[in-house]
């Protein structure tokens, strides 16, 4: 489940949309946070994995 939202906005990213990458990282970050909190993923792969989609898409927005 996690990895289809970050599958989500990496495509997004892909294909230079930056209003549906910015949905997508919306919709995915709830998410990555609540696989956190159950401990199926740990708490600083879900920050690195929030950060980098966040750089990712902030880096779209300014190209």
């Amino acid at each position: 489940m996690v990895r289809t939202y970050i599958k989500r906005v990496q495509s997004a990213v892909a294909s230079g949309d930056h209003e549906a990458a910015n949905a997508a990282l919306t919709s995915a970050i709830p998410v990555i946070d609540r696989m956190a909190d159950k401990g199926i993923m740990h708490k600083n792969k879900a920050a690195r994995h929030k950060s980098r989609l966040h750089s990712a898409v902030s880096a779209l927005k300014a190209s």
